[in-house]
């Protein structure tokens, strides 16, 4: 069967990390959504996304088609129903579709014509920015099943100081001594060749996926991810970095979403909850207003390929775009669109010959390839973010 991961009507809510990547490839737990998918049904998936990504994330389309809504983040019984589905069939929650196998072009889907069925059981899904974060406790614990199910975790070293090893899972290469895991409040999983240095205390739940490192005397509280090749320090709480990331430094990060590529510079910190206890609103490019979380703490979004200085301050619920560069003392404003630069001074234009040379030096040191395909992507998020920007 041909498996078709779509947007969904989500997509513009999740901006600024869907301007770089389809909402299949967000990171939340330890997996992406796509690579959640594609564990549970057994199969490799194609995207159905904005025009502009086509050309990285291209759609194979076939004879027979299961369209599924990437919002929708699988467990095993979500993954049955859509393993199941017939040709005309259609599943749906809530009013929402969530799969349906067609034989028709995507123009002209009539589920008028289709038998709609209910899915009536929970299933995680990612609406909002803030989602990533809330959210990822649940569904780190449900990767942490699903990839280390009948799996032998490599050996804990005899220098960890640990409680509950039964929860913890350490895959091969990875590296760690003289660190305190603390997996009874969640599961703690640590990636092929990861490191962990000495003096380093976690509390579950926890991920570090491949080539991840948390550097010396870091602290890290639960429902965190640690993506792909990404580094962090100090203190960091509820916090997921998608991947190729850093926040290898003293300062504080917490309840926050970093894409790829980010960087923070030395002492950064961000506030997460508001002065006043209030309810904390976040920048929302669906409505261009700022929206209601429904969340007393809430930090920083940052989108790929964005950077800032040392000592750099966020107010809570603070939205960075697509490759921005902040820097400077006091509080940048709590919406820096795309390539923006400056800080609480003021900004202007990062232009993208500029980016772009930052972004082929970033990428080389870790052996990385920005080539004209992701020249192209950020180009036409340069053209799309401009109405924002104070030109």
């Amino acid at each position: 069967m041909n498996y078709i991961l779509f947007d969904g009507p989500s997509r513009n809510a999740l901006l600024p990390f869907t301007f770089t990547r389809p909402v299949a490839d967000i990171r939340i737990g330890i997996l992406t959504i796509r690579e959640k998918w594609e564990k549970y049904l057994g199969n490799t998936t194609t995207t159905l996304t904005e025009e502009y990504l086509s050309e990285k994330y291209p759609m194979v389309e076939m004879e027979q088609n299961v369209m599924i809504n990437a919002s929708f983040v699988p467990n095993e019984i979500l993954a049955e129903m859509v393993l199941s589905l017939e040709p005309r069939q259609a599943l749906f929650k809530n009013g929402e579709v969530i799969a349906f196998f067609t034989e028709d072009t995507q123009e002209e889907v009539d589920f008028d014509s289709y038998e709609i069925l209910e899915f009536s059981n929970d299933c995680l899904t990612v609406n909002n920015p803030w989602d990533i974060f809330s959210r990822n406790d649940a569904a780190l614990r449900e990767d942490f099943e699903l990839l280390t199910e009948d799996r032998t975790s490599q050996p804990i070293p005899s220098s960890v100081n640990v409680i509950a090893p039964e929860n913890i899972f350490i895959e091969e290469g990875a590296k760690l001594e003289f660190v305190t895991l603390n997996a009874s409040t969640g599961p703690i999983y640590i990636g092929k060749n990861a490191e962990i240095m000495e003096n380093s205390v976690i509390r579950g739940p926890f991920a570090l996926c491949e080539g991840g490192q948390v550097k010396l005397a870091t602290k890290v509280y639960g429902a965190t991810t640690v993506g792909p090749f990404s580094r962090i320090g100090g203190e960091v709480s509820n916090s997921v970095l998608f991947g190729y990331s850093n926040k290898g430094h003293d300062g504080f990060l917490g309840n926050s979403v970093l894409g790829e590529w980010c960087n923070l510079g030395a002492d950064t910190n961000n506030s997460n909850l508001k002065n006043n206890y209030e309810e904390v609103k976040l920048w929302s490019y669906e409505t261009e207003g700022f929206a209601r979380t429904g969340l007393q703490f809430c930090g920083l979004m940052m989108g790929d390929h964005s950077k800032c200085g040392i000592n750099t301050m966020f107010n809570t619920g603070t939205v960075v775009g697509v490759s921005a560069n902040i820097f400077g003392s006091g509080f940048p404003r709590n919406f820096v669109p795309s390539f923006s630069w400056g800080g609480a001074s003021g900004f202007t234009t990062y232009i993208t010959k500029k980016a772009f040379e930052t972004a082929r030096i970033v990428m080389s040191r870790r052996n990385m390839v920005f080539d004209e395909q992701e020249a192209r992507i950020l180009e036409h998020v340069f053209e799309e973010t401009k109405k924002w920007r104070k030109e």
